[in-house]
């Protein structure tokens, strides 16, 4: 038997969120595609510790964040050492592929279904490694996307006060937007992707945790098959996340009846447009967590003070503030290169809770302490332990309307989700 080791890199964490970890989404995707030859160990370095001594024949390195990328050098640089062979893939190896190829064995880009990354390991096993494959916009047929490998995962580490974290999902791939701060446009070729529908039922009906996220980029890009999808996963009762929903009449109360719990709903502006949106999430009885980004270029500092009194007075349950950050490959990074507005490359601050670009109307330290600003306020009355509290109770309560809730806590846990 073969010994693979699959690392998924530690990274900074924000210092203003609730300390927590999901479990990971590209690993388990990667572990599926692992042929049964290999006896896999999986090592989530922001759960568990990585011990280099442990035996292993080869290593795959996933990486999603900018910011795993050092840590991920690191850790092939040790294996590397002891003439262990390193491949890397995930979507920061995609955007930092020239960089990460320098330090690694061979760099996989792309997807890994359709007996891609098995031929890879098949390379690897005949000593015939190529230092790149570059499956970059040859996407696999989206058939041949079965479900995660979950159990790679220990399910122990995956808690927060006793409750275990979602299960993460995906019913579809690529992203038809273009969103300025974004890459998912350089990694997925603006091609919505929708998996077909009984796969996707399949998967989830097949994950024990009854609640999820599904990280689709987008639940807004083809009614048709929203609708589908939605009545298709209503029979199954999960309760789930997921990204923006379409905003109609009928998908919401679809989205309500398959489960939906809450969305992260992008909120950029004050306007009756984001007041709305969010009312109609709420009428529906599905829960908003604001994702605001601070720093473009419209942005000052009255402003961002104006955005943060929004969101209380509109009562977004939960309020998420990223600092814009200009990741490799996107729209406004391009901008910036352009306009020598970047400060640094130093990876590991690419966090998006650290200003590394020139504010156009403001200082660097404006904006950071604005970004300090809008977490103090926001939660200033209402801590997020409570907030989430009251997120989690009302999925509780839908739970029990139909009969799914799997309790989770003990009495003394239940108490401290109320401290």
């Amino acid at each position: 038997m073969t010994h693979l080791t699959l690392i998924y890199p530690r990274w900074p964490k924000i210092p203003e969120q609730r300390e927590f970890h999901l479990p990971p989404h590209g690993p388990v995707c990667l572990a599926a595609e692992i042929p049964d030859d290999f006896q896999v160990r999986f090592v989530d370095e922001n759960v568990d510790t990585l011990d280099f001594d442990q035996d292993t024949d080869v290593v795959l390195l996933s990486m999603m964040l900018t910011c795993q990328t050092p840590r991920g050098r690191e850790i092939a640089e040790m294996y590397r050492s002891k003439g262990i062979r390193v491949i890397a893939g995930g979507i920061a190896t995609m955007l930092h592929s020239d960089e990460i190829g320098q330090y690694v064995d061979s760099i996989f880009l792309g997807e890994v279904e359709d007996g891609r990354l098995a031929a890879v390991l098949d390379d690897w096993k005949n000593d015939r490694l190529q230092p790149t494959y570059n499956f970059f916009h040859d996407f696999p047929p989206i058939t041949s996307v079965g479900p995660a490998n979950r159990d790679i995962l220990n399910d122990d580490l995956y808690t927060y006060r006793g409750v275990r974290m979602v299960d993460l999902v995906h019913a579809s791939r690529g992203c038809k937007f273009n969103c300025f701060p974004c890459s998912t446009a350089f990694l997925g070729g603006r091609q919505f992707r929708p998996r077909p529908i009984d796969k996707v039922v399949e998967e989830v009906a097949g994950i024990k945790n009854n609640r999820l996220f599904f990280v689709d980029n987008s639940l807004a890009q083809d009614r048709e098959w929203l609708l589908e999808l939605f009545a298709a996963l209503a029979p199954l009762k999960k309760k789930w996340v997921s990204h923006p929903i379409l905003d109609d009449d009928e998908i919401l109360a679809k989205a309500a009846e398959a489960g939906a719990w809450y969305v992260y709903q992008a909120i950029f502006d004050t306007s009756e447009v984001m007041r709305n949106r969010v009312r109609r999430l709420k009428e529906f009885g599905i829960g908003v967590e604001a994702a605001v980004l601070l720093g473009p270029d419209n942005q000052d500092v009255d402003y961002i003070k104006k955005l943060v009194d929004f969101l209380l007075e509109i009562d977004v349950d939960m309020a998420e503030f990223s600092i814009l950050t200009p990741f490799p490959h996107t729209p406004v990074t391009k901008q910036f290169e352009k306009e020598g507005r970047i400060l640094h490359r130093d990876w590991s601050r690419y966090t998006t809770a650290e200003v590394v670009y020139q504010p156009k109307k403001m200082t660097p330290d404006q904006l950071q302490e604005m970004y300090h600003y809008a977490w103090d306020v926001f939660y200033r009355d209402m801590s997020q332990s409570l907030r989430m509290s009251r997120l989690f109770m009302k999925v509780v309560h839908a739970e029990i309307a139909d009969n799914s809730y799997q309790p989770t806590l003990r009495l003394h846990e239940r108490r401290q989700w109320h401290s």
